[in-house]
């Protein structure tokens, strides 16, 4: 099917992968992952068909935060290569269809980054208000720290300067002072000159605390918060026509849908496109209790985003599995179904594992989210190592128990690396899910494993234009096991089931769509199945699972039918 689409919104149908670069491949054996291993690395994600890489930080740092405590917005940590590395790999990445984003953390800084340092020498130093400084804390109960297992207030005592700074993360990341003008001016600089080098956008860390601004005393300087976010994507505008903003924002949708702009109130667009929290932990409860309705009602209360804006899907990301938008009672039942140890969880609002352990394995269960990433309205974002069904190590501090080296052979290595693996950033996957049963090489060479079911999951969308493009409904079916929903342009509409129960279940079905007659072909097998006189399509799916279903003519013959 051939749709005339506008190339600026390329991120509309794009397969967004995330990846941490010192944990991707290491080329000079010192046990850190770089840029020249990545580089060597990009056929794999070309074969997988990706079409877009996230870099999580790779700036200078001090490694108190696995990246996201700065020192330098302009370089490359020298433990991953250089600028010409970076530039090497973009320019490959390029060369093969994918294009290119990276996190912005302009939140805050290392305290080690020369603007803080500068900051902290003296009430009259330069970078003095690029900072939020009191001379005594205002109150900030236990609800405002974002690591409570870390930090116990949003203010921290610098006995050099004698006052308060705000950090609203943790205490070794000072806040930047969005307020001032030159902070503001300096972040687009920084938006720049990545884009200068061949960026085509970035992942905004912490949206609702980069313009937060209450408490400030110079809050007044910036009288609408969103309008410096329009402002920003203006600027990124002018500057690549074509780049995105791919917005965290862990908000209700009602408060997350402002992000995306209102250009009807004369207030311009903003994010490009904002995660669907809600939508993902709403899977989880689903995948909990084995009832689709959690989800199917969540997707009913979703905000439509503006057409030049999308959601972006996912079934997991690379902090931890936040489940803090589900009341309590809910939330507990998905710590007992994926997650009943108190190691498992972390800060009481999440889980720190990946899903295939989650689930014990089952690949039924783990190829129902993987459809439900690919056909759920929005652009599907992968984190690493999901294609092949990567677990996690528990032994690891915190999040970075999902943070492991890439798992590319069986070896002990994992082909991460030919250093001792004492040398790694984090510690690979043990067990089951460690490189010896999952790993990239034996799963390529496996026409019935994970890594290549994900990579027919990909092409199948991306041969789908009504999944990314079209306008969709969720169908109401007398199973609440099932979830269906579909996907419709006026060029066609494709229909996308999935059982969330471990039993047998009959999916039915009507839609305006699907007229007595019509011919329905399963994109994944190519079967066929056909509309009965009564406009009700009754599907057959096995425990967990799924069919995707394109609308197609209408048959001569009403009561034939095909393919259960």
């Amino acid at each position: 099917m051939r749709l005339t689409r506008t190339s600026d919104l390329w991120w509309k149908n794009a397969v967004v992968y995330c990846l941490d670069v010192e944990t991707y491949q290491d080329s000079n054996g010192d046990g850190t992952g770089d840029f020249a291993g990545l580089t060597q690395r990009i056929d794999h994600l070309v074969r997988l068909g990706v079409t877009c890489v996230w870099l999580m930080p790779f700036y200078p740092t001090r490694e108190r935060d696995d990246g996201y405590d700065i020192t330098d917005f302009y370089g490359v940590d020298p433990r991953l290569g250089t600028l010409g590395d970076f530039t090497e790999f973009v320019r490959t990445a390029r060369d093969r269809g994918i294009r290119v984003i990276a996190d912005l953390v302009v939140n805050h800084t290392s305290e080690h980054h020369p603007w803080f340092e500068d900051a902290r020498s003296g009430r009259d130093a330069t970078h003095r208000d690029w900072y939020v400084w009191r001379d005594e804390p205002p109150e900030d109960g236990p609800s405002g720290v974002v690591f409570p297992d870390a930090e116990k207030s949003l203010w921290e005592y610098d006995r050099t300067s004698g006052q308060y700074y705000l950090h609203r993360f943790y205490k070794q990341q000072p806040d930047l002072n969005i307020t001032n003008p030159a902070v503001r001016d300096e972040i687009a600089r920084i938006m720049g000159f990545w884009t200068q080098l061949g960026l085509s956008g970035f992942r905004v860390d912490a949206v609702p605390f980069l313009l937060e601004t209450d408490g400030q005393d110079d809050a007044g300087r910036l009288p609408d918060p969103h309008e410096y976010l329009a402002d920003l994507r203006a600027f990124l505008g002018r500057r690549c026509g074509d780049a995105v903003l791919l917005g965290e924002v862990n908000l209700p949708y009602d408060e997350t849908a402002l992000f995306f702009g209102e250009p009807s109130s004369g207030r311009g667009d903003e994010l490009t496109m904002c995660f669907d929290f809600i939508g993902m932990q709403r899977m989880y409860l689903s995948m909990a209790r084995g009832d689709a309705s959690p989800l199917a009602d969540a997707l009913r209360t979703r905000p439509a985003a503006p057409r030049d804006a999308h959601w972006a899907t996912f079934v997991r990301n690379h902090d931890e599995l936040t489940l803090d938008k589900l009341g309590d009672d809910e939330r507990a039942e998905v710590f007992e179904a994926f997650g009943p140890e108190k190691d498992m969880q972390l800060y009481d609002r999440g889980l720190r594992r990946r899903l295939p352990p989650m689930v014990g394995g089952d690949r039924r269960r783990l190829e129902l989210a993987y459809s439900l990433l690919f056909t759920l309205p929005g652009t599907p974002v992968l984190f690493y190592g999901e294609e092949i069904g990567m677990g996690e190590n528990l032994a690891a501090e915190g999040r970075q128990a999902v943070r492991g080296p890439m798992q590319w052979t069986a070896d002990d290595d994992a082909g991460f690396s030919t250093a001792d693996a004492g040398a790694f950033p984090n510690p690979l996957s043990e067990g089951e899910f460690g490189p010896g049963r999952v790993n990239v090489h034996d799963q390529s060479h496996d026409a019935g494993s994970l890594l290549a079911r994900m990579r027919l999951l990909i092409e199948r969308y991306r041969g789908a234009p009504e999944l990314a493009w079209g306008t969709y409904k969720v169908l109401d079916t007398p199973s609440p096991a099932v979830l269906a929903h579909i996907s419709s342009l006026p060029e066609g509409a494709v229909l996308a089931l999935h059982n969330f129960a471990d039993r047998t279940v009959t999916a039915e079905t009507k839609a305006p769509e699907l007229k007595p007659g019509t011919v329905l072909t399963d994109l994944l097998t190519g079967a066929a199945v056909t509309t009965p006189r009564d406009g009700r399509l009754r599907t057959e799916l096995g425990p967990y699972g799924y069919r995707w279903l394109r609308v197609g003519t209408t048959a001569d013959d009403p009561e034939r039918t095909t393919a259960s």
